[in-house]
């Protein structure tokens, strides 16, 4: 399993960043930070494989962050995500060795694409010292790992799904001004809470909703979705 520490100052964020992180096969949430000072505790108190990095923290900046886990010999790797998209934060991001970085928002299907990668680089270095192999064959492996974009998956429904049910689902979405609960959806469409629940479950799996999460006062904190694709 590849444990990953989720850093965002908003804990609503970051809990669905590791809800995200969860689906994804081969990976696991260990811990979560909203500061960069809860983030350096953490990875000195349990190392982590890779960070989930927002640049706006409270105390530090992201990259400052980074930097001072380079100078502590931290080496857990880094994807940022975050809503800086300016050319300068991407670049610094790049020298100080992130591997990835996703501006937000961004969907399900987006964040996957880059654990897969990540995935796959693990994969590739064990691989390659399993075999021995080294010289520029090494590099090219390694290197040619990470940039490897993994095929999309089919966006078809799966078996069980109709495509009249996904598409009035679709609908009802698309013109809604706001995000809707599955209860909400099933009102809508005329289907059962069960039912528009499976079908919202595989369309944010898929990136064409967006999940964040409604809380309130007590329980848990309720599911809401929005169109995010054309």
């Amino acid at each position: 399993m590849i444990d990953v520490l989720v850093v965002d100052d908003d804990f609503r964020v970051a809990e669905i960043n590791a809800q995200y992180v969860g689906k994804v096969p081969g990976f696991r949430v260990t811990a979560r930070a909203h500061t960069a000072a809860q983030a350096l505790a953490t990875v000195a108190r349990d190392p982590v494989d890779l960070v989930l990095l927002d640049h706006y923290l409270p105390d530090r900046t992201g990259l400052e962050l980074v930097q001072r886990m380079r100078e502590l010999g931290h080496d857990c790797d880094v994807i940022m995500i975050t809503a800086a998209g300016d050319v300068e934060t991407v670049r610094a991001a790049m020298r100080l060795g992130a591997l990835h970085y996703l501006v937000k928002p961004f969907t399900f299907a987006a964040l996957r694409t880059r654990l897969d990668s990540y995935a796959a680089l693990h994969r590739t270095v064990e691989r390659v010292e399993g075999q021995g192999v080294s010289g520029q064959e090494q590099v090219d492996r390694i290197f040619g790992a990470l940039r490897t974009t993994p095929t999309a998956s089919s966006p078809g429904p799966p078996s069980g799904h109709s495509e009249p049910t996904t598409d009035l689902i679709c609908k009802v979405l698309h013109e809604a001004d706001h995000p809707l609960s599955a209860h909400e959806v099933a009102a809508q469409t005329g289907l059962s809470r069960s039912t528009a629940q499976r079908y919202l479950r595989h369309l944010e799996q898929a990136g064409r909703l967006r999940l964040t999460l409604k809380y309130g006062d007590t329980g848990r904190p309720e599911h809401r979705y929005a169109w995010v694709a054309p």
